[in-house]
């Protein structure tokens, strides 16, 4: 356990060196937006096509860890949407809410750190996590919200969907290293170590890069922010843990995976829908930030316990 933390201590070190660059100033948000730009489109993109074009197809999509891991974020989705009704808060909050609760942040941070810490094996799994977010979540998020606001679906939402994923750096780099993985062909020797070098800036960057982000949000609402921290970093992995291990029987390796990407903080991305749509931004933004903080001491917990397996 202790070991588990100190390999971990590094890369929290890293978010609380972005973290205190951007309290100080030395750092302002245009410059967090560049970094996280530079992360996005060009590093982080690059380490993932250079995972997927050493995969197949068959081995990052395990329809069972799939369907174990869609179970258990659909059951807290519907726990947690009903403790906000029951809060009386409107639907599009409550959305946002719910949506805290499943989506970790596994780009920015999972993909790095768990890659590392758990071994080349949980490279299908993580990117299989992260397809599920990017694509099912986020297209469910806005198809739910905008039943809330408009009552209808707007024929040409389809079409905005299929273009806002296909937009996505992280997904593109994904697809096509598939593709490249499915004719066979090495990476020519020039390009991988290109992508290898680009690659190899996402993980200190990326960390920076969500320490910075984090320098402007305040704490509000600590009760209800305390709540939705522990849906993520608490009830998520536990909830993929019995749909994974006792529900669909899947292989214990692979769900260790699942319920360590599980325990991952609240994502960043779910700050910019919230700020969109105007579901309760400051909630959101304060979420963040302590299912960060207080994931330091989760996550090598869950990662000590499924290393286990």
């Amino acid at each position: 356990m202790i070991e588990i933390f100190l390999k971990t201590l590094p890369f929290f070190g890293l978010i609380g060196l972005g973290y205190g660059a951007g309290r100080s100033g030395f750092f302002p948000p245009e410059a967090t937006a560049y970094l996280t730009k530079f992360v996005f489109y060009f590093a982080l993109s690059a380490m993932l096509f250079g995972f997927a074009a050493n995969l197949s197809l068959s081995e990052v999509f395990d329809m069972r860890a799939a369907s174990a891991y869609l179970l258990a974020c659909a059951a807290l989705y519907l726990l947690v949407m009903g403790i906000a009704f029951m809060r009386r808060v409107r639907l599009e909050a409550a959305l946002i809410e719910a949506h805290c609760s499943i989506i970790g942040n596994t780009g920015f941070l999972g993909v790095p750190m768990l890659v590392v810490l758990l071994g080349a094996y949980s490279v299908p799994t993580v990117l299989l996590v992260l397809t599920l977010d990017m694509i099912v979540f986020s297209t469910l998020f806005v198809i739910l919200i905008t039943l809330a606001r408009d009552g209808r679906i707007d024929a040409t939402l389809p079409r905005k969907l299929i273009v806002a994923v296909a937009k996505n750096p992280m997904v593109v780099a994904m697809a096509l290293g598939l593709a490249w993985s499915a004719t066979g062909w090495q990476v020519p020797v020039l390009a991988n170590e290109f992508l290898t070098l680009l690659g190899a800036a996402a993980t200190p960057c990326a960390l920076f890069a969500i320490g910075a982000s984090l320098a402007d949000k305040k704490v509000e609402r600590l009760q209800i922010v305390s709540w939705l921290s522990f849906g993520k970093l608490v009830l998520h992995p536990a909830f993929v843990a019995i749909s994974a291990l006792l529900i669909f029987g899947v292989d214990p390796a692979v769900a260790g995976v699942l319920i360590a990407a599980a325990a991952l903080p609240v994502a960043g991305n779910i700050f910019i829908l919230a700020q969109h749509y105007n579901a309760g931004p400051a909630r959101v933004s304060a979420a963040i930030l302590v299912s960060t903080l207080v994931s330091i001491a989760t996550v090598p917990v869950v990662i000590a316990w499924v290393t286990g397996f």
